[in-house]
């Protein structure tokens, strides 16, 4: 899985445990205890995976096929100001790959990745419903409309 180990505080674990009995424990909540856990942790690293495999008794292979199969979830630890950008039709017709590609000329990142201050992540999502607004751009849960590329400063501007 991952070869940079974590240590997870006892609090953390037993908040963890926690989210796992409130599903009964049961195999068939993977999917449930997954969001719950990430929406502790942030994110999902082996130690998460592991003791949620041995919580709902199943083997961690399929704790971590789930993790890796939905986009919706990361084993990656997202910036203290996640950034999406919308790369669904509307948006990538008004020029969505441009405000993709000036986000990450100025972070110095690319999509998946955080800057190295973990101040901002990157990623790119296919759809926020907002397509008169295109192309959208958001920051943790604020959003963006009609971005171009010089636009990208003004709004790493607001996070500095």
């Amino acid at each position: 899985m991952s070869s940079v180990k974590i240590k997870l505080n006892p609090k953390e674990v037993e908040k963890l445990k926690e989210v796992c009995v409130s599903f009964n424990n049961e195999a068939g909540e993977l999917i449930n205890v997954l969001h719950k856990a990430q929406s502790l942790f942030g994110y999902l690293p082996a130690e998460v995976q592991e003791i949620v495999a041995q919580e709902l008794k199943i083997p961690v292979a399929k704790v971590y096929g789930v993790v890796t199969f939905y986009s919706f979830f990361t084993m990656i630890p997202k910036g203290q100001h996640p950034i999406s950008v919308c790369t669904g039709t509307a948006c990538y017709v008004r020029g969505a790959e441009k405000v993709l590609d000036e986000f990450k000329r100025r972070l110095k990142i690319e999509v998946g990745e955080t800057s190295p201050d973990g101040k901002f992540s990157l990623s790119c999502l296919r759809c926020v419903g907002a397509c008169g607004l295109a192309p959208v751009v958001l920051v943790g849960e604020k959003v963006y409309g009609r971005v171009s590329p010089d636009g990208v400063a003004e709004i790493l501007a607001e996070y500095e």
